[in-house]
């Protein structure tokens, strides 16, 4: 007798097979070409076209024609405005003053953000949300609002001179003012994010040191430290771009003092560069060189980081 079994739908020829399995494909990859296209647009319109934009406008310069009866005009001058940035003493100036800035401010800010993290993720502190909270509040006042009260808590009026050693809006303690607006202002955020790190360390791993013998101190310094040390490197990243943007703590202090100049830092050049002078071309150069100083020391700092983590 013959059984008669009937064609089951997986028995497609080779070929319809492999034509569904494209279609599926291109398909798939339509999808993924409509997903993406909104960030597309958003990353072309905000991000590559003010990149090339400001390219664009840092290879010209306007200049009088005849006797400047017809204003000025555009003249194509290639690099010669990166050469008149990075020939101007008032830009060496103005970096000089950022990298003391950096050089004290990154270790002072992430050095006591990683100490409150590791206070209030400790067993020391009681109210820990309050604290952080404390700690974080700074951070959501306005920089301008920021500047302003400490500049007034810097004047000779407000009585906090008599306590200092130096005069906080000379040309020796403008310094020292403007790290510690950029402190108060940064500690509780870099705090909030260590203190999250500290949350995803094992807590095995800790016991584990507890039952070795490991104090709180040598816990925190041994274990909890070297667990966050990639978030660590992220942080430095970020406050390393942030430090080289320094614009608006010395520009609501100029107002009040004249230890700031209008060339005090890079953002201080650009600003007068663009808005006052009205050399948009050299304004736009300053800030590619100082994105490139910014992808450099960024790209340093990373490299520091895969080393460290090997």
């Amino acid at each position: 007798m013959t059984v008669l079994t009937p064609e089951r739908a997986t028995d497609v020829p080779a070929p319809e097979r492999s034509s569904v399995a494209a279609r599926g494909r291109r398909g798939r990859g339509r999808a993924g070409l409509v997903l993406a296209a909104p960030f597309a647009v958003l990353l072309t319109a905000t991000v590559l076209v003010p990149i090339g934009y400001a390219l664009y406008l840092s290879l010209f310069t306007d200049r009088l024609s005849g006797l400047g009866f017809s204003g000025p005009r555009q003249a194509f001058v290639a690099l010669g405005n990166y050469a008149d940035v990075l020939t101007d003493r008032a830009f060496h100036a103005s970096l000089g003053n950022v990298a003391l800035f950096v050089l004290v401010h990154i270790p002072v800010m992430l050095g006591l953000a990683l100490v409150l993290a590791l206070l209030v993720d400790s067993a020391v502190v009681r109210l820990k949300r309050v604290w952080s909270l404390a700690v974080f509040l700074p951070y959501a006042v306005p920089t301008v609002i920021t500047g302003l009260v400490w500049a007034y808590l810097y004047s000779p009026n407000s009585g906090l001179t008599a306590l200092l050693p130096f005069d906080p809006l000379g040309k020796t303690g403008i310094l020292p003012s403007i790290v510690n607006i950029a402190t108060w202002q940064w500690v509780g955020y870099n705090m909030i994010i260590f203190y999250t790190a500290l949350q995803a360390v094992p807590r095995d791993v800790l016991e584990a040191a507890r039952a070795d013998g490991a104090g709180g101190v040598r816990t925190a310094w041994s274990v909890k430290v070297p667990m966050i040390r990639p978030t660590m490197f992220v942080a430095l990243v970020f406050t390393v771009i942030g430090s080289l943007q320094l614009f608006t703590e010395p520009l609501v202090l100029r107002g009040f003092t004249g230890s700031v100049t209008s060339t005090w830092s890079p953002g201080l050049y650009v600003y007068e560069a663009a808005f006052i002078a009205g050399d948009y071309g050299r304004a736009t150069a300053a800030s590619v060189l100082l994105a490139l100083v910014s992808a450099l020391l960024s790209a340093l700092v990373m490299r520091l980081s895969a080393r460290r983590s090997r």
